[in-house]
């Protein structure tokens, strides 16, 4: 099982977690070390440790995207 931070809500963990699983199921790179085949978990994992965030739909279904920068940083 995955901690959620405490800075991310219950629900939108939730959500982007299934929303980057499907991204890793359709072919994307994870951006952790993948210990497990699971996408679920390795989502999870991105999420947690704020590698994804939820980002506005732009002429797209799409709504995680890629952080370059963590956010850790900016929270503290």
């Amino acid at each position: 099982m995955i901690k959620r931070p405490d800075a991310i809500g219950r629900f939108e963990f939730a959500v982007l977690s299934s929303l980057r699983a499907a991204q890793l199921t359709r072919g994307c790179v994870p951006l952790v070390d993948v210990r497990t085949h699971n996408k679920i978990t390795t989502a999870q994992q991105e999420v947690a440790g704020y590698m994804v965030e939820r980002a506005p739909a732009s002429n797209s279904t799409e709504i995680v995207s890629v952080l370059s920068w963590p956010v850790a940083a900016l929270l503290a």
